[in-house]
């Protein structure tokens, strides 16, 4: 077992009962992303482990959520394409931008997934806000948009109430890689990034505007890096 993988499966103790923060600054390889998430999900739902929001970058791939439609994938050769649990349709990951996973137990927090998707928005919103960057949410589509582009994207899946996958802010990554498929099913909508709007791109301040704007929203949590 890695170290992260030890952190992510760490027994839950009263010093630990809040939301646990994880950092990872070196990119972690999608599959073996989603093995540690799900085996923590899973011990949050059996009580064993405390909530987690975990902060990480992938090397660049595709990633198809359940809706995903083949057509919408255009250069299926370019990067290595997962297929995800998650709801939405195809997206990229990669090098600049921020991934939060997001393990929460909704049985304690009210089972409405709808309501817990419009936290997350809120909760991106309020960071951005803090960078000096103003997002917005748009009629009939899931995500935080600036300027009519779209900068963060939401794909959650709930599983014995406890959430799973979560949100990628584009940070600084090389959007031209969008290019490849149709994100999230938006033919037409492009995607920008705090670096092409000419605002923050230091992770470290991106990851503090973030812990702190989810702590108003959702509660406190502690911090462990890795």
């Amino acid at each position: 077992m890695t170290e992260l993988a030890r952190q992510m499966a760490s027994p839950l103790t009263p010093q630990r009962s809040e939301v646990e923060w994880l950092l990872s600054r070196d990119p972690v390889h999608y599959e073996e992303a989603v093995c540690i998430m799900e085996a923590r999900a899973d011990a949050i739902a059996r009580g064993e482990a405390s909530e987690c929001v975990w902060l990480l970058q992938h090397p660049s791939l595709y990633t198809a959520g359940t809706s995903a439609r083949p057509k919408e994938l255009l250069t299926p050769s370019r990067f290595p394409v997962h297929r995800s649990g998650r709801g939405g349709r195809f997206t990229y990951h990669g090098p600049g931008q921020l991934v939060a996973y997001v393990m929460l137990d909704l049985s304690a927090r009210g089972r409405d997934v709808r309501a817990f998707v419009s936290r997350l928005e809120a909760w991106i919103i309020a960071s951005l806000g803090r960078l000096g960057v103003q997002g917005e949410r748009r009629h009939g589509q899931i995500g935080v948009f600036v300027g009519g582009a779209k900068i963060a994207s939401i794909g959650v899946r709930v599983r014995r109430w406890v959430t799973l996958h979560g949100v990628s802010l584009n940070v600084d990554p090389d959007l031209e890689h969008f290019s490849g498929i149709v994100p999230c099913g938006l033919a037409g909508t492009p995607v920008t990034s705090l670096a092409a709007l000419g605002a923050e791109t230091d992770m470290d301040r991106v990851d503090r505007a973030l812990r702190a704007t989810f702590e108003e929203a959702f509660g406190a949590s502690s911090l462990n890096r890795s």
